[in-house]
């Protein structure tokens, strides 16, 4: 008799076993109609699921309560169209051998492999397109079925496909390693050998009429276990919605942030350079992008230091040990750079005869000396808290610095500024009590939300990473855990804005809060943490003497509103498509004469302009005032002022404001250096229009 309980804590009692939409059914019809899948006990399963225990239930559905998407469904539906593609692909390309196809952010991908003399192109979509839209009328049942390890592999070994044999293998082998019993899932897109079907775990949504709106989106190359010595795939990309209108809304979307692209509009406005002989990954700032740089550095420097901050400078690479100590070597050298080997201990390796296979597994073990390209500024910003005796009375101590760190990216994983190899990260440290946690996780969220609502990005949510109980990368006490994972709680909540609990997503050292901010075409970004850590103190074995005249542990907090400067300028680009509000524009105001005999004047307007520390150039190019204006306008300048022989007479500026197609009229020249000063002081956007009404 399965007791069953509901997300808003009902129970309902049955007298056998039943599946998830037997339960549905019983709670309404219409839910049962819109149901897609399930949770039990927070696993994502198929509605099919027989409940023969007192579990947790939870019904996933299209959408949630405020009509926007249900990522658990739309997974699961983006998992199922994976399927119907693959099935599509194979009646076009009857050869075609499948590896795997998992959904994604942004839709679905199958990995295939192709006959030689038959390669997928894209002028297949089109037909492949065409069976996927035949499969999904047909609103044939996504059907589970199990077989023992031995039966399940017998099948896979008469198909023949070495590529399903091989994850069958990896799925047994996982599954043993859990403690789980030995068997294989198959789906059935229909009745099970009678229809289409592949080895998968599944879940999937009931029914493939279900799959409003598919669409084949592009093809890459990728290699079999991510090997690229191994065999080379074809990446197969879709994706899909309920309904048409999602996904037209999602192609719009696409199109938007191509048009939008910080790539394209970073090398048109001439932000940034990424050159290959200096190496992919690093970027280069340009004059003009440095500007934005230091225009967020000032800004934020400003509130760190209403906030009682101190600023502080690091070297680079820090010895091994500190990172062995701290835990991110050689745990995480996977993402690191390799290290640099004492010069000494390398030549007593090579006297030695060491090969480069000892080298690379004294460096897997950590069994080597030498020094490391920073992964994180932590270690460096602790080391400098404990270079002096503390007192209680001496805590908070808030430590800050725009550090640049280093991460190994694979090549195929770098994007422009979001995806880099070299970063600076406005980061900041502070060492605190444990009573004063609360108060100062709230000013580092505090900062974060002024940075973001100044900036315009004030549609944004809160993410605390909570630690996975069944992991085992996380280190420290899990009583310590409690109470800082429960002190992020507190302070997401007193935001005042919605913020989700995630189970492992903390950092191996403590839980964290992470902004998910929504840019202008509601794409989402993750951008600024604070992190609570009571494991580096310990590691560190950092302390500080209390009223009581005894030692005590420090609380660490982690903060970077910002992030990766990088990734954000990357952001920042896409969000305002190049047009950047006046108080960041590389280029202010641009000083247009009407011709040769304006010249004079127009030196004059931009010496005031560049006198009152306004960001000003002058075009006195023989182009005529059009072609001007226009070059002006592809260059996104805030404002253009045109001046001409009664501009001088009268010592007034015409000004014309990005996005408007005609002059605002004339202005007196002082007045527009006032108000273009006051608008850059006060970080707004409006100063000089509200002026000109």
């Amino acid at each position: 008799m399965p007791r069953i309980t509901l997300p808003d804590g009902s129970v309902k009692e049955f007298d056998s076993p039943v599946s998830a939409l037997e339960v549905a059914r019983s709670i309404g019809p219409g839910l049962a109609k819109a149901a897609l899948g399930c949770r039990v006990d927070g696993e994502l399963s198929d509605l099919s699921r027989v409940l023969a225990t007192d579990c947790e239930l939870a019904i996933v559905t299209e959408r949630r309560r405020d009509k926007t998407l249900d990522p658990d469904g739309l997974s699961m539906l983006r998992h199922s169209a994976a399927h119907v593609m693959a099935e599509a692909i194979q009646r076009i390309v009857p050869g075609a051998q499948l590896v795997y196809g998992p959904p994604v952010d942004s839709g679905f991908y199958y990995d295939i492999a192709f006959p030689e003399d038959r390669p997928l192109r894209e002028g297949d979509f089109e037909a492949i397109e065409k069976e996927m839209h035949s499969i999904i009328a047909e609103d044939r049942a996504f059907t589970r079925y199990e077989l023992a390890s031995d039966e399940g592999m017998a099948k896979l070994n008469q198909e023949g496909s070495k590529y399903k044999i091989d994850n069958a293998e990896r799925a047994i082998e996982a599954a043993g390693a859990n403690g789980d019993g030995a068997s294989l899932s198959f789906y059935a897109t229909g009745e099970p050998g009678k229809n289409w079907e592949d080895l998968c775990r599944g879940p999937h949504i009931p029914s493939t009429g279900r799959i409003g709106a598919a669409k084949v989106m592009s093809l890459a190359s990728s290699y079999w276990h991510g090997d690229e010595n191994s065999d080379r795939l074809t990446r197969v990309y879709g994706t899909a919605f309920p309904s048409k209108k999602d996904l037209d809304a999602h192609l719009d979307q696409l199109e938007q942030a191509r048009a939008r692209d910080h790539r394209v509009i970073g090398k048109k406005l001439g932000l940034f350079h990424i050159d290959d002989t200096v190496g992919q990954g690093l970027i280069l700032w340009t004059p003009k992008g440095a500007v934005i740089r230091k225009e967020l550095q000032d800004f934020i420097g400003a509130e760190l230091r209403r906030q009682g901050y101190h600023d502080v400078f690091c070297p680079h690479i820090g010895k091994l040990d500190l990172y062995k100590t701290s835990g991110h070597f050689p745990y995480y050298a996977d993402s690191q750079y390799p290290p640099v080997v004492d010069r000494g201990m390398l030549a007593e390796m090579a006297s030695e005869g060491c090969s480069c296979g000892d080298l690379s597994n004294r460096m897997s073990a950590g069994d080597i000396e030498g020094y490391l390209l920073k992964p994180m500024n932590c270690p460096h910003h602790i080391k400098i808290f404990d270079s002096q005796p503390r007192s209680y009375r001496d805590l908070p101590v808030r430590l800050s610095e725009f550090g640049t760190v280093y991460r190994w990216e694979q090549s195929g994983e770098l994007s422009g500024m979001t995806r880099v190899r070299c970063f600076t990260v406005d980061d900041a440290h502070l060492f605190c009590r444990e009573d004063q946690v609360a108060d100062e996780v709230r000013g580092c969220l505090s900062l974060v939300k002024i940075a973001f609502e100044t900036l315009g990005l004030e549609d944004f949510r809160v993410r605390v990473g909570l630690r996975d109980p069944d992991s085992t990368k996380y280190v420290g006490d899990p009583g310590v855990w409690d109470k800082a994972e429960e002190a992020c709680r507190a302070a997401a909540a007193s935001l005042g804005v919605p913020f989700s609990e995630e189970p492992g997503e903390a950092a191996f050292y403590g839980p964290k809060i992470d902004f998910i901010v929504k840019d202008v075409i509601g794409r989402e970004w993750q951008l600024g943490t604070v992190q609570v850590d009571y494991n580096l103190p310990e590691r560190f074995d950092l302390s500080y003497v209390g009223a009581d005249n005894q030692s005590h542990r420090p609380v660490m907090i982690h903060r970077a509103p910002f992030g990766s400067l990088e990734r954000f300028v990357g952001v920042l680009i896409e969000h305002f498509a190049g047009a950047f509000p006046a108080w960041l524009s590389p280029e202010q105001v641009r000083v247009l004469p009407i011709s040769e005999k304006s010249h004079d004047y127009a030196d004059e307007v931009l010496e005031s302009l560049r006198e009152r520390g306004l960001r000003a150039t002058c075009d006195q190019g023989n182009e005529r005032i059009q072609a001007k204006i226009r070059v002006a306008a592809e260059d996104k300048i805030p404002y253009l002022l045109v001046v001409g022989p009664r501009d001088a007479e009268a010592r007034t500026v015409s000004v014309r404001a990005r996005g408007i197609e005609k002059d605002l009229g004339a202005l007196d020249l002082t007045a527009f250096c006032d108000s273009l000063v006051d608008e850059v002081a006060s970080k707004g956007a409006t100063n000089v229009r509200e002026l000109l009404k």
